[in-house]
């Protein structure tokens, strides 16, 4: 049995949590999300850096112009009733934000802002052994967007289309992911997360300024590797770049720390994680998994058995 989705305030059976096929998201991609993990950790369940999330999805709708009718603190609370109410001790966490039912046209302002939060079970997103062994990548043919045309510090279900015509490429081509470059050709980041370059001790990362979502997994890398003597850079970085690196990583919640062992073919490092990378992964699953968490980036919930909804 599927858990019950939080949809508007309501728990609602999975099978029940439906939307009218002329809700405005259907036809004009008006939705904002998130994507969370709450971890089985040694200490028990948490959910990693849920005020981040949840104050990003806020902000996200915000750039659309949806007024989201729920506090920071209500959101929180109804992701951390959503999860203890699953009986999973560990899952993936998708609130969304999107525009419903109302007059149809281009003119979003008049039609309902509803919001649900789904939980699921979901391993490791790019393969049971990526995060030892590493990924296969492509650069892609398809661009990330241009600044002001779509904003990009929104995590906007319509932004992933660009997203998604990257990742169905590359696994034609017999790829995990793609890596996109900025309109300018730079580098930008893979479909669906950030990317870093290990190069002569120092790690860098494109910056935001070049279209890319500020990721949250993102920023806890940046915490971590600083806190371990790392310089890291945020520049603008060549495409052949990625071929002399000594590592290349990926990060985002589904993706987590994911090593990068060859790009367009081109073997990067000794073709398996890094050091670098190994290290960094240590330090986040010492927190997500180990509970040992000094910056307060954990939020721990009690999870029963499985509920079911009364409406």
């Amino acid at each position: 049995m599927q858990p019950d989705i939080w949809f508007n305030g309501e728990f609602v059976p999975h099978d029940e949590a439906n939307i009218h096929v002329l809700s405005h998201v259907i036809h004009y991609g008006s939705s904002v999300f998130e994507g969370i993990r709450c971890y089985e950790t040694d200490q028990g369940s948490a959910i990693f850096r849920l005020d981040e999330h949840m104050d990003r999805l806020i902000n996200s709708a915000k750039i659309h112009r949806m007024e989201v009718p729920y506090s920071l603190d209500e959101l929180n609370g109804a992701v951390v009733e959503t999860v203890e109410r699953s009986g999973m001790e560990e899952c993936y966490i998708r609130p969304v934000t999107f525009r419903g039912e109302g007059p149809m046209g281009v003119n979003p302002l008049e039609n309902k802002v509803e919001t649900f939060i789904a939980v699921w079970e979901w391993g490791t997103y790019l393969g049971e052994e990526a995060l030892e062994e590493g990924v296969d990548v492509e650069v892609a043919n398809w661009n990330r967007t241009a600044p002001n045309t779509l904003p990009a510090m929104a995590k906007a279900g319509g932004n992933y289309l660009n997203a998604s015509l990257v990742k169905m490429n590359a696994v034609k081509n017999g790829k995990t992911e793609g890596i996109m470059l900025s309109t300018d050709g730079y580098l930008a980041e893979g479909s669906g997360e950030n990317l870093f370059i290990v190069r002569n001790g120092t790690i860098y990362t494109a910056p935001v300024g070049l279209s890319i979502l500020p990721g949250i997994t993102r920023d806890a890398v940046i915490t971590l590797a600083e806190e371990k003597g790392y310089d890291v850079e945020e520049k603008v970085i060549p495409r052949e770049a990625l071929y002399i690196a000594d590592e290349l990583f990926f990060t985002g919640t589904a993706a987590e720390i994911t090593p990068i062992r060859t790009v367009d073919n081109y073997t990067i490092g000794n073709g398996s994680r890094g050091p670098v990378t190994k290290e960094l992964q240590d330090a986040f699953f010492d927190i997500v998994k180990g509970g040992n968490d000094p910056h307060d980036w954990l939020t721990f919930v009690d999870v029963g058995e499985p509920a079911e909804a009364t409406a």
